[in-house]
Parts: structure tokens; C-alpha cells; sequence
């Protein structure tokens, strides 16, 4: 089977990308390909008809340094036509003005590009204050906490993924 999922990560510490190997796991088969952004191209993204795009939030409210280091770069890339799904990993205790920020801040720039967005998850379970990542009462995407939830997390990204497979009927 083809790979039609691109997954883009920014990883620091390996939490996003141990979510990341979770999440592909959970599809199964061979159908998501993983693609640190550190060594992604803006081309890249050009080769899957649904993309999944993780970061961590950093400091307090700032985009991961890889992602930070391409984010102009999404400037050339054109998501007409793309189904584009989002997670973060994140501490709603110790930054919770600023809890998923990361991810808010990638929805905004991509979702201006012209992506079509999918994945939005509750807000129910978490305790936080402030995030650019909620979007009508919801997450953009899937939350993820492993600071003080990472009991969850397995249990959030199996739910997740098939919610995604629902919506993108595979």
C-alpha cells in the first residue's frame, strides 16, 4: 500500500516523536511515512494526500526550535486540497497560559494555506487557562501531556487515529 499519510514532527526531548511512532503504529500497516521536520523540504509535503504535523511547545507559548527554524518555509508550501491534522505535546500545569500554543500556532499559519482541517478533539480532561490551539470550545487536535497524563496517552491517540480514519475514510 502506498503511503498516503505524511507525519511531520519536531522533536527535542523524543516525547513528540515517541507520540509520532504511536500514532503510526496505531494506523498500522504501511501507510504513514514520518518525517523529522529538521530534515524535511518543503517538497516533502507534496507527496501525500493527508498530512498529520506535531510539535511541541516550548518556553512559554514558542514553537519547537525545528519547527521554528522552518516555519517561513511553509510559506511555499500549497495545502489546497489537503487534509491536515494536528497533535501537541505539552504541560497544562506548569504553562497552562500557554498549553499547546505550538500547536495553535502551526493550525493558524497552515490552515491560511489553504488546508482543510480534521482531528479536533475535546477539551474535556484537561485543566489549563489559556491555549491558541482551541478553536470553538476544542483542541485543534489531538493534546497530548505526558508530564501529568501519561496514563492517556495511549488510550487518547488510539481514539484519535481512528477518529481520523473515520474522517478521512480509510
Amino acid at each position: 500500500m502506498k503511503k498516503k499519510i505524511g507525519l511531520f514532527y519536531g522533536t527535542t526531548t523524543g516525547r513528540t516523536e515517541s507520540v509520532a511512532e504511536m500514532i503510526k503504529d496505531v494506523f498500522g500497516g504501511d501507510i504513514v511515512a514520518l518525517h523529522e521536520i529538521s530534515q524535511a523540504e518543503p517538497a516533502d509535503f507534496s507527496d501525500y494526500e493527508y498530512l498529520i504535523i506535531g510539535s511541541s511547545t516550548w518556553n512559554v507559548g514558542e514553537l519547537q526550535s525545528d519547527w521554528e527554524d522552518f516555519f517561513e518555509e511553509l510559506d511555499e508550501i500549497d495545502f489546497s486540497g489537503k487534509k491536515v491534522a494536528f497533535f501537541g505535546v505539552g504541560d497544562q500545569v506548569g504553562y497552562s497560559n500557554s498549553f499547546q500554543d505550538a500547536m495553535g500556532i502551526l493550525e493558524e499559519k497552515i490552515s491560511k494555506r489553504g488546508a482543510e482541517l480534521i482531528g479536533y478533539t475535546s477539551t474535556d480532561g484537561y485543566d489549563f487557562n489559556e491555549s491558541r490551539a482551541v478553536r470553538d470550545g476544542k483542541f485543534c487536535g489531538l493534546a497530548i501531556d505526558e508530564d501529568n497524563q501519561s496514563d492517556l496517552t495511549e488510550e487518547r491517540v488510539i481514539n484519535w487515529v481512528n477518529q481520523l480514519k473515520k474522517e478521512l475514510a480509510l
